[in-house]
């Protein structure tokens, strides 16, 4: 998507450690116009899906989740990284590594709001080595559900995550895809 990969462009910052950070419209200040483009293109995509629920894992996922949900009109459920007080019936969960906090989470959903049945779109802010998303496929298993799709904003294409989940015969559409960023700011698209 130009859109974002202009974005990307104008306002990501490269940061040691392959870490691409877009902070500034992507996930902790959020550019709801792109969000936006962003959640109609995932819906154009994805339209002959008809997916019954969108499911992302908090917190970064949230705002491209909504904009999912809000163009295919069905409920976003997002797995917490934390079983809290207010979510204490019955769960679904998984165990997720993250690189980026570097620290293991157990996520979790309620399973009131998975249904064996449901039709799921997995949306995420970034791809990298796909433990995100495979703890969020574990749940839709465990549910009965099926995973339709997985919608993802930024890929880091040389990471495996992608091609993994691509190779499990996932179906996986990222609007970009990073295939290098260089120490010296250089990000390069996958054309």
């Amino acid at each position: 998507m130009e859109l974002l990969e202009k974005r990307i462009i104008e306002d990501g910052e490269v940061l040691p450690g392959n870490i691409l950070k877009v902070s500034n419209f992507l996930n902790h200040q959020i550019d709801v116009r792109l969000m936006d483009e962003m959640g109609a293109e995932f819906a154009r995509l994805y339209k002959d899906t008809k997916p019954t629920k969108i499911l992302t894992i908090e917190s970064s996922g949230i705002a491209v989740g909504y904009a999912v949900a809000r163009q295919f009109g069905v409920p976003l459920v997002f797995a917490k990284k934390h079983q809290s007080s207010n979510v204490n019936e019955g769960v679904y969960s998984a165990s997720v590594w993250s690189f980026t906090h570097n620290q293991n989470y157990t996520v979790v959903v309620s399973k009131k709001y998975i249904n064996p049945g449901d039709k799921i779109l997995l949306v995420d802010d970034f791809l990298a080595n796909g433990n995100a998303l495979n703890g969020l496929i574990e749940i839709v298993e465990k549910a009965g559900a099926s995973v339709q799709g997985i919608c993802i904003a930024i890929e880091k294409g040389f990471q495996n995550g992608g091609k993994m989940l691509r190779e499990k015969g996932y179906r996986v559409e990222s609007l970009a895809i990073v295939d290098k960023m260089t120490d010296d700011g250089t990000i390069t698209f996958r054309a």
